[in-house]
C-alpha cells in the first residue's frame, strides 16, 4: 500500500510552539489525550474514507467460539528491501461476526483450506481508530484465488527446487522388492488410516512384518516430526524392505505438510523405497512425486502390497509347476539310460569278476606264505618292545623318585638353616629392646629420684613419696610403689628396671 502524506487545508491552531524570539514566554496551553486522538482519528476517517485491498499473512488467530462471536487476527507483511534489510509491519483486524459467517465459508469452498496462522491473504479492509483500542482493520471481504495462486506458486517453486537436486526421479530408479514383507510404516498410532491397512494386511494370507515409527501427520509439526521418524528408519534401514507414510483423509489444509521442501527433499533422498499413501483422492502431494509409489489411501498401499505378493506367488507356482514336468521328464529319460547301462554294467561286471576272481586265486597262492612270515617277525619285535618299554620305565621311576628325595633332603637343610638363622635374629632383636627398655626405665627412674631429693624445689618440681605421703629416705628398687607429687597433682606410680635406685 503506497504511504500517504496527510494534510489539511484548514490547520487547527498548534498547541505547545515554542515561542518566537524576542517575546514573552508563555505557558503552553495544555492538550487533553482524549481530544487529540479523536482528531486523529477525525483525520484518519477523513483522510482513509475508502477501502483498501491489502497482501498480509495471518501472524496469529482467535476464531469465534460461539455464535455471534467475532473473528480476531494479527496481520503482518515481512519483505527484504534491495539492501537486505528486513521490513516488517503489524496490525490487528476483525471480522465481525456477521461478515465472518459469509466469508469463511466461501473462502474455504474456493480453496479448500480454512483461516489458519500462516497463511497468505489478499484482503479488502477499512482503517478504523479508536481513542481507547488504538489503529484496526476492519476485513469486508478475501481474494481467495490469491491465495490458491500463493499456494501454486510455493508448490511450484519446491517442485523446481527438488528437480535441480535430482530428487523427483532418485526413488523410482530404487528397486521395489517383489515380496515386501519387512515394513517400517509412518503414521499416528491413533490414525484411523493406521488402523485400517493393519486389519487389511492381518486378513491377507501373507505374513507381514510392520514396525511403527510414530509421528504426527498434520500441522506445523508434521514435516519434523516425520523427517525424525525416517532419520530413525535410516539408521535400521537393513532391517526394512520399504517405507510407508500413511495417514487417514482430512481436509486440504492437513494435507499442507506434505507439500514441505524439507520433508519432500528427505523422502526423494532416502536409501529405501517409499510408498505413499496420504489420504487424498483428488489432489497429488509434492511427497507423491518424490516418493517410489504413490497411492490414494492406506488401503490402496495394503492392498498394493497384497497384489505384489500374490503375483510373486502365483508366479512361483507357475515356476514350480513347469519346474516339476521339466524334472519328470528328465527323471524318466534318465531312468531309461539308467537302466540300459546297469545291463551293460552287469555283463561287463560279471566278465571283470570272472577274471579277478581267477587273478586272485593265483595271487592269494603266491602271497599266503609271505604275510605269516611278516607277521611272525612283527610279533617277535612287539614282544622286544614291550620287554624294553617296562624296562625304561621302572629305570626312569627309579631316577625320579631318587632325585626327588635329594631334592627333599636338601630343601629340609635348607628350611632348618633358614629357620635357625631367623630365630637367632629375632632372640638378638628381642635382646636388644629389652636392654634398651631397662636403660631408658633406669634413667627416668634416676632422673625421678633427683627430683624427689630436693628439699625445696621451685614451683613446678616433681617429688617422690611413699604410698603414705610421706618423704622416702631408703633405696629404691624396681617394683616398689611410690607417689609423684606434681605441682597439681599426687599421682601413684611404681619404679620399673632391674637395677636398685638409691637416692644421692
Amino acid at each position: 500500500m503506497p504511504a500517504f502524506c496527510v494534510t489539511c487545508t484548514h490547520m487547527p491552531p498548534l498547541y505547545n510552539r515554542r515561542p518566537e524570539p524576542g517575546l514573552s514566554a508563555l505557558p503552553p496551553a495544555a492538550l487533553p489525550l482524549a481530544e487529540l486522538l479523536a482528531r486523529v482519528r477525525q483525520t484518519l476517517s477523513e483522510r482513509f474514507a475508502d477501502s483498501y485491498w491489502v497482501v498480509a499473512e495471518i501472524a496469529d488467530l482467535t476464531l469465534p467460539r460461539f455464535d455471534g462471536a467475532h473473528c480476531y487476527l494479527t496481520l503482518t507483511d515481512q519483505h527484504t528491501t534491495g539492501r537486505g534489510a528486513q521490513l516488517k509491519a503489524q496490525a490487528r483486524a476483525t471480522i465481525w461476526s456477521q461478515r465472518f459467517q459469509q466469508l469463511a465459508p466461501a473462502f474455504e469452498e474456493h480453496t479448500g483450506l480454512t483461516l489458519r496462522p500462516g497463511l497468505k491473504l489478499m484482503l479488502r479492509v477499512q482503517v478504523k481508530f479508536h481513542e481507547q483500542f488504538g489503529l484496526s482493520l476492519d476485513v469486508l471481504s478475501i481474494d481467495p484465488t490469491y491465495t490458491v495462486g500463493d499456494l501454486a506458486r510455493q508448490r511450484l517453486e519446491t517442485l523446481r527446487k527438488l528437480e535441480a537436486k535430482g530428487l523427483l526421479e532418485r526413488q523410482r530408479r530404487l528397486v521395489l522388492p517383489i515380496g515386501v514383507q519387512r515394513v517400517a510404516v509412518i503414521s499416528s498410532p491413533t490414525a484411523a488410516g493406521w488402523q485400517d491397512f493393519v486389519q487389511q494386511l492381518r486378513e491377507a494370507p501373507y505374513d507381514f512384518a510392520l514396525t511403527l515409527f510414530p509421528a504426527t501427520m498434520q500441522g506445523d509439526d508434521a514435516p519434523a516430526s516425520i523427517r525424525a521418524a525416517l532419520a530413525s528408519i535410516r539408521a535400521r534401514r537393513r532391517q526394512f524392505d520399504a517405507v510407508v507414510v500413511i495417514r487417514g483423509g482430512g481436509s486440504k489444509t492437513d494435507l499442507l505438510a506434505f507439500d514441505d521442501y524439507g520433508l519432500a527433499a528427505a523422502i526423494g533422498a532416502f536409501p529405501l523405497p517409499v510408498l505413499t499413501g496420504i489420504g487424498h483422492e483428488r489432489d497429488e502431494a509434492v511427497v507423491d512425486l518424490t516418493a517410489h509409489t504413490a497411492l490414494k489411501t492406506p488401503t490402496a498401499v495394503a492392498a498394493f502390497l497384497i497384489e505384489r505378493l500374490a503375483r510373486l506367488e502365483a508366479a512361483l507356482d507357475g515356476y514350480g509347476s513347469r519346474i516339476r514336468e521339466l524334472a519328470l521328464s528328465r527323471v524318466q529319460d534318465a531312468q531309461d539310460h539308467l537302466r540300459r547301462l546297469a545291463r551293460r554294467a552287469h555283463q561287463h561286471a560279471r566278465q571283470q569278476l570272472e577274471e579277478q576272481r581267477d587273478a586272485l586265486h593265483a595271487r592269494i597262492r603266491v602271497a599266503a606264505a609271505a604275510p605269516r612270515a611278516q607277521l611272525h617277525q612283527l610279533e617277535q619285535q612287539l614282544s622286544r618292545r614291550r620287554h624294553q618299554l617296562h624296562r625304561a620305565a621302572r629305570r626312569g621311576l627309579r631316577e625320579q623318585e631318587s632325585r626327588l628325595r635329594t631334592l627333599g633332603r636338601a630343601l629340609a637343610r635348607r628350611f632348618r638353616h633358614l629357620h635357625r638363622r631367623r630365630r637367632e635374629q629375632l632372640l638378638h632383636r628381642r635382646y636388644q629392646l629389652q636392654l634398651a627398655t631397662q636403660r631408658l626405665l633406669h634413667a627416668a627412674a634416676l632422673r625421678l629420684a633427683r627430683l624427689e631429693a630436693m628439699p625445696t624445689g621451685p614451683v613446678g618440681t616433681v617429688r617422690l613419696l611413699t604410698p603414705t605421703g610421706k618423704p622416702i629416705i631408703k633405696a629404691l628398687r624396681a617394683g616398689d610403689e611410690v607417689l609423684l607429687r606434681l605441682p597439681d597433682a599426687v599421682v601413684p606410680a611404681r619404679i620399673g628396671g632391674q637395677l636398685p635406685l638409691f637416692r644421692p
